[in-house]
């Protein structure tokens, strides 16, 4: 298992579109997310977004940087970014990565 929510408990349904980007020492990096139409801001949601999570069998990583994109008034994306300031919050990143990409059939385009 291996899902994003933005409301503890509430999976989010749409695949974002995700960016990576990682210092030359390796010591950081930065994800950041896309969600095009998410499902949170389905009409009979009442659920509250409280941040990103992604949870997996090793528990959650969790992100404050969330923001909600807006159109003519009506909500239509969401941006999010994650940032990992140590070789092993990378790591583990890169774990819950590999699992949500496996159950979600993604796949991994490096940049030249």
């Amino acid at each position: 298992m291996a899902e994003i929510q933005f409301s503890r408990g509430v999976k989010e349904e749409v695949i974002p579109e995700i960016r990576l980007t990682r210092s030359r020492s390796g010591q950081s990096g930065t994800a950041r997310f896309n969600f095009s139409e998410p499902t949170i801001f389905a009409k009979e949601s009442t659920d509250e977004i409280t941040g990103m999570y992604l949870v997996d069998e090793e528990g959650e990583i969790v992100t404050k940087e969330v923001k909600g994109k807006f159109v003519n008034g009506r909500p239509s994306s969401i941006e999010a970014r994650l940032t990992m300031n140590t070789p092993d919050e990378w790591e583990r990143f890169m774990r819950f990565m590999q699992r949500f990409s496996e159950e979600n059939g993604l796949g991994f385009t490096q940049a030249e």
